[in-house]
């Protein structure tokens, strides 16, 4: 699933999503008057002015230090839509440097879509800056098909004004799935519509969340092969089991299920609701779009201590890019995107100047002395409480850091059913859930 929005300011923006155009996006001419001309997507919609203007601006810079290069953008709201990707990649439409999903990538490969830029990364100065583990996912067999952007990593909003009505300490954030329990029950008990915990179940965010929270545990919703299902474990029945309690048993959940993200969005931003799981991004629309305050909202690692969901996104080039597009393109998204403390995603001095949110605790892109300058740059900047996701940074030290699994959505989907079933139905049979839904992503994966 996608996180809400970029790596750390435009709220406006929800993560990026591919949107057939009128035209045909991949160049079939890609020079012009002497210029290198690229295609390029994701660029923010006419809606968000603001975003929009920033990223004319860069191209503009960009093309102004670069006389030899015309990028031509589209705009798209959201840049992927899952439901014409593929149809767009076998239709010619691709950009010349298209946007994905984390999970998209090794897709992309299989089908033979996206150019081998292996021989071209050398020259991408901030190419060796960035995660291994980040790069990684863009690599299929020791060959380099794409470039990082953004990233996020799950964890738990919590509001530290009902943590402290409840009696709770909101400078300890539940550690564990048994702390969060008690937790959420402590917050219930303040009544007057006040829910403890809420989850997502349905729209495929069930089983995005059910991924979530086994990870959390230890577990996977995959074998190590990506062949089997490995949900009918005892951290898959403990994901389920705690769900169920806190929803029958302890009545901490609510009464309304089958919620997606902007229903818990709307009950954290009305100060109903004392926990749920999300990445950073989801601090700033609780602030600006759902009446939250951000002194209110903290940050804590996943509880479980033992891992968390990553997910993000980058840059792929089209299997057509001639070698001077792949050139142009990665000078491109080195100047837009990955040079610390400046371009479209690092400039915070420019964002803090436009009210957008500095200072969120996203997943590091960079290393070294650019991950330095970066936190510096952005340190200088930060106008929300940086304090409040103290415990987010430093439990994330400590947790495993996996992707969403393979063929994600057609399994989120699957799981939703479990998720769901258990928060509406008090007799729900887990064991049964768990079986049933084991042997449909067996039949997914056995599709590739």
């Amino acid at each position: 699933m996608r996180s809400t929005g970029f790596r750390r300011t435009f709220i406006t923006l929800m993560a990026c999503s591919f949107a057939l155009t009128a035209t045909a996006c991949g160049s079939s001419d890609d020079t012009a008057d002497g210029k290198t001309s690229i295609t390029v997507n994701c660029m923010p919609p006419k809606s968000a002015k603001v975003d929009r203007s920033f990223f004319e601006a860069d191209i503009k810079a960009f093309e102004k230090a670069n006389p030899d290069i015309d990028v031509v953008p589209h705009d798209a709201f959201p840049c992927q839509d899952p439901k014409t990707f593929d149809a767009k990649l076998a239709g010619g439409q691709m950009e010349d440097v298209f946007y994905t999903y984390f999970t998209d990538a090794k897709h992309v490969v299989d089908i033979n879509q996206a150019a081998d830029i292996t021989s071209y990364v050398k020259d991408l100065k901030s190419y060796g800056t960035i995660q291994q583990q980040l790069r990684d996912i863009y690599t299929v067999d020791g060959k380099v098909y794409g470039v990082p952007r953004t990233g996020y990593s799950m964890g738990l909003i919590y509001n530290k004004k009902l943590f402290q009505e409840a009696g709770l300490d909101p400078e300890k954030p539940p550690a564990t799935w048994e702390e969060l329990r008690a937790a959420a029950k402590a917050i219930a008990g303040l009544g007057n519509g006040t829910v403890g915990y809420a989850d997502y179940s349905a729209q495929n965010q069930g089983g995005w969340h059910f991924t979530a929270e086994m990870y959390s545990q230890g577990g996977d919703v995959v074998s190590a092969d990506g062949k089997k299902a490995s949900i009918d474990t005892p951290q898959g029945k403990a994901v389920l089991q705690n769900l169920k309690d806190m929803r029958w048993t302890d009545n901490s959940m609510g009464s309304k299920q089958l919620l997606v993200i902007n229903d818990v969005q709307q009950m954290m931003g009305s100060g109903k609701l004392g926990m749920y799981l999300s990445a950073p991004d989801n601090i700033p629309i609780l602030v600006k779009e759902k009446g939250g305050n951000y002194k209110d909202l903290a940050l804590a690692p996943m509880p479980g201590g033992q891992g968390t969901l990553i997910g993000g996104d980058g840059y792929m080039f089209n299997k057509k890019a001639s070698p001077e597009q792949i050139k142009a393109g990665l000078k491109w998204l080195d100047a837009m995107f990955l040079t610390p403390g400046d371009g479209f995603l690092g400039d915070y001095a420019r964002a803090k100047k436009n009210d957008a949110p500095v200072g969120l605790p996203e997943p590091r892109l960079f290393t070294g002395a650019a991950d330095e300058k970066d936190q510096q740059v952005k340190g200088a900047n930060a106008n929300v409480p940086v304090e409040n996701y103290q415990p987010f940074l430093d439990g994330n030290q400590g947790l495993d850091m996996k992707i969403e699994p393979p063929q994600a959505q057609q399994i989120y989907s699957v799981l939703d059913g479990a998720v769901s079933a258990v928060l509406t139905k008090k007799d729900a049979d887990i064991d049964k859930l768990l079986s049933d839904a084991s042997g449909k992503i067996d039949s997914i994966l056995s599709r590739g």
